[in-house]
């Protein structure tokens, strides 16, 4: 595996740069559920699958510095087509967690949900790879997936079918997680993994929108509605291309915490945006979070705490991920 010795201050760095995408990315979650969102309810009516492919045109267009820094060069690789099944499954993963919105899921449940990730990571890794997980950061994992269970309101509320959306994303970007993963054990640099995400996000998200546009009669409301590629007018441009921007703020936040620790050590930290989002929703859109929904906050945050200290004076290694 393609690792590099890292001292333990690069992981607290890592941890803030973590932290810090988590702020970015509840931003854009607060975009996310407003542009797809009918006008007759205060949203600009896109079609998710639209936004999705603007987003990420947008977000490759100024992450070009991103790539060239890395070096168009990297892109050479022994193994394609798996780099072209990660870059489908996570834009795929992008395509059902921003339909999550347009259906009406909450900010706060939405992203609350995706706690689920760190469980299907790990029980990829243990499936498919034959990783060993340390205790520590399976204990951190599950109390994530419990502060997710009680922030859902299990058995005092209604999950429904929707609940299934987030989860869904979240096992998808898991198995991107996976194959970033299986891809290292077969040489591939972080650079390499990192650029060819980069490059092939768009491409995915063009063709899931053409499939989502020609399946259109059979898939549910507001996923394709309309001409694919309209855009929104006035406020609506603006907002969509500040969500374009944050998503390349992400993108280079990512790359920066991946450079500095690894992704196992760093999920954990990511769980910070369910409480953000919950925050920023309650604030900017007046989504007004359950009562379940701060316990459940303050588990998940307490799982980052509890894993940076269980883990603070063992070596660290980093491993760079798209």
């Amino acid at each position: 595996m393609n690792q590099i010795s890292s001292p333990r201050n690069a992981a607290a760095t890592g941890a803030l740069f973590m932290l810090a995408a988590s702020l970015v990315f509840a931003g854009s979650n607060t975009l996310q559920s407003v542009l797809p969102t009918p006008a007759e309810y205060g949203g600009f009516g896109m079609s998710s699958t639209g936004m999705a492919f603007w987003q990420y045109v947008i977000a490759s267009v100024l992450a070009l510095p991103l790539i060239l820094r890395i070096g168009l060069g990297n892109l050479r690789t022994a193994h394609p087509l798996e780099h072209e099944l990660r870059a489908f499954v996570s834009a795929l993963g992008v395509h059902v967690f921003v339909y999550g919105y347009a259906s009406g899921v909450p900010i706060w449940q939405m992203v609350t949900l995706l706690a689920t990730g760190p469980l299907f990571i790990i029980l990829g890794s243990l499936l498919f790879l034959r990783e060993k997980v340390s205790p520590a950061r399976l204990l951190a994992a599950l109390l994530g997936f419990t502060g997710a269970i009680i922030i859902s309101g299990v058995g005092t509320e209604s999950i429904g079918f929707q609940a299934l959306i987030p989860i869904t994303a979240a096992a998808l970007w898991a198995a991107t997680d996976v194959l970033t993963k299986h891809l290292t054990r077969k040489g591939e640099s972080p650079e390499t993994l990192t650029i060819s995400l980069l490059v092939l996000m768009t491409p995915n998200h063009l063709a899931i929108l053409l499939l989502a546009n020609a399946f259109a009669g059979v898939l549910p409301l507001g996923m394709a509605p309309g001409f694919p590629f309209a855009l929104p007018d006035g406020n609506g441009l603006w907002l969509l291309l500040i969500l374009g921007a944050l998503t390349a703020g992400a993108q280079y936040l990512l790359a920066f915490a991946y450079r500095h620790a690894d992704a196992t050590y760093l999920q954990p930290f990511s769980d910070v945006k369910v409480f953000l989002g919950g925050l920023i929703g309650w604030i900017a859109l007046g989504q007004v979070p359950s009562i379940w929904f701060w316990p459940g906050a303050m588990l998940i945050v307490g799982a980052s705490a509890f894993i940076f200290w269980a883990e603070r004076n063992k070596p660290r290694t980093t491993l760079a991920a798209a």
